[in-house]
């Protein structure tokens, strides 16, 4: 589980750059970090309830993190550096006596995890998902460019004898089914249909999520 300490409620008003943000804490507007630089215009939407943790280091410009966001009822986790957190510690409970080893280079590409299990060896690149509409979650929320060349290097590497999965991680709790969003990027989820066919392993899985915690939860359907 993934936790975040000195979690405090806010109020989002604006957003003037991907990074920074601007929000209400006890009556006070902060300027806070924003943990994802997509664009989650979805998501951030002035009045709505956000989530931050101040951090612990006194010399930054901004002393807080903006990790999470309230869509209506929903809970979602946009810090984008989460899924690949969860995802470690997924794989040590679920690959016993692996060794794991992340962020592993493969000809032009550098995939998020390698995890070599006896004779297994399999490259896994690890997706955050925040886009939801009536519990269906697509991906991606902008056109991928690095996206589309890390599936056809994991058709490349189950080619060469590797296993390969892409491990869709969904930041959110209640949901029904995972689609690629072929209205933001069709060739993305052409190339995803097309890895599947070629053995690439495609995974969606969703999170329990709190304001100060997420954690892989269990799979979530998926329709190509």
């Amino acid at each position: 589980m993934l936790l975040y300490n000195n979690v405090l409620e806010g109020i989002f008003r604006r957003r003037p750059n991907r990074f920074i943000a601007y929000v209400d804490i006890d009556g006070k507007t902060e300027k806070v970090h924003v943990k994802n630089t997509g664009r989650c215009k979805e998501l951030l939407v002035p009045g709505c309830t956000v989530y931050l943790y101040k951090s612990d280091n006194p010399n930054r410009k901004t002393a807080y993190d903006l990790v999470a966001v309230m869509k209506g009822d929903t809970l979602i986790n946009m810090d984008s550096a989460a899924p690949n957190k969860v995802f470690g510690q997924w794989a040590k409970e679920n690959y016993p006596g692996a060794i794991i080893k992340p962020e592993v280079k493969y000809k032009n590409s550098r995939f998020d995890f390698y995890i070599e299990q006896g004779d297994r060896k399999i490259f896994t690149e690890v997706k955050g998902v925040t886009l939801e509409e009536n519990g269906i979650v697509k991906f991606p929320d902008a056109p991928t460019e690095r996206g589309l060349k890390h599936i056809h290097e994991l058709i490349d590497a189950v080619e060469n004898g590797y296993e390969a999965r892409i491990f869709f991680v969904v930041q959110i709790e209640n949901v029904k089914l995972f689609t690629p969003n072929y209205a933001t990027h069709r060739q993305f989820g052409e190339a995803l249909k097309l890895a599947r066919e070629k053995g690439v392993k495609i995974l969606a899985y969703n999170c329990k999520v709190t304001p100060d915690s997420m954690s892989i939860y269990r799979p979530v359907e998926i329709e190509l």
